[in-house]
């Protein structure tokens, strides 16, 4: 289903959630997959910066109507596209309903050109990222084994679920010793939304520890491209082909155009 928007998002920020979407991006695109990647954080835009790119032109750009958003597209690894955001981003915050519309419309024009979309949200509970979720076929929460990172995770589900009506979301623990670990990360989450929330929280897999995940964050290489056959990369690979088999399920969203039509993204 071509235009499938996957929104990666956090409740805290640090706990990888720009990395496993790039490297995310560059495994699916490895599999034949036409990937765009869209930098949806605010305040911290940094998926060019992590893929070592250096783009002309970002969103400020098409803001002031100096590029269209097809011009603004540049070619990443394995020929990702990638929409760099800057602070272009925060000024759709600020468009009118007219402006908001044609924006929506480049961006869904733009979209069914890829089977996938990934947007990289900004952490946290924003009106912003919520936006972002609603709006999205899929929903990964990116989490870790840390109070504060499960913490902020529930406040995001939450949020979403009730002021949005986001009801499934996609569970990566990261940062764990194993599979086994990262379920149980999973279950902890799981226990307090089952018990509080209407939500659906589905496990879609564990990325571990792995210090070639640092030296590929330093190299400004996905690591997926680096060290293939590490065990950060292998779990990647293997997330990226649960992610695959969720494209076929075309659950209702109101879709990308949605993102800007908003009143109340402020």
């Amino acid at each position: 289903m071509p235009g499938n928007v996957v929104a990666v998002s956090s409740g805290k920020g640090g706990v990888g959630k720009t990395s496993l979407t790039v490297n995310l991006a560059v495994a699916l695109a490895s599999n034949g997959k036409k990937v765009l990647v869209c930098d949806a954080d605010l305040g911290l835009a940094n998926v060019d910066i992590t893929l070592g790119l250096k783009p002309q032109y970002d969103l400020q750009h098409v803001m002031s109507g100096e590029r269209t958003l097809d011009e603004i597209v540049i070619e990443g690894p394995q020929g990702i596209g990638v929409i760099p955001a800057a602070s272009g981003i925060a000024r759709m915050l600020e468009l009118s309903a007219a402006e908001r519309l044609e924006m929506g419309l480049a961006f869904t024009a733009l979209s069914e050109r890829y089977d996938l979309v990934l947007l990289d949200t900004a952490a946290g509970i924003g009106q912003d990222v919520i936006s972002f979720l609603a709006g999205a076929h899929h929903v990964i929460v990116v989490v870790c084994d840390e109070p504060t990172s499960l913490t902020d995770a529930y406040a995001l589900i939450k949020v979403s679920a009730s002021e949005r009506k986001v009801r499934r979301f996609q569970i990566v623990a990261n940062k764990v010793k194993g599979n086994p670990h990262g379920l149980q990360v999973y279950k902890k989450l799981l226990n307090a939304t089952d018990q509080f929330l209407d939500v659906n929280l589905s496990y879609l897999g564990a990325v571990p520890t792995d210090h070639r995940m640092l030296e590929s964050i330093r190299e400004r290489t996905p690591v997926v491209s680096l060290y293939p056959r590490t065990q950060a990369s292998v779990a990647i690979r293997e997330i990226a082909a649960s992610l695959e088999g969720l494209l076929n399920i075309d659950f209702e969203t109101d879709g990308i155009a949605a993102l800007f039509q908003q009143n109340d993204m402020s």
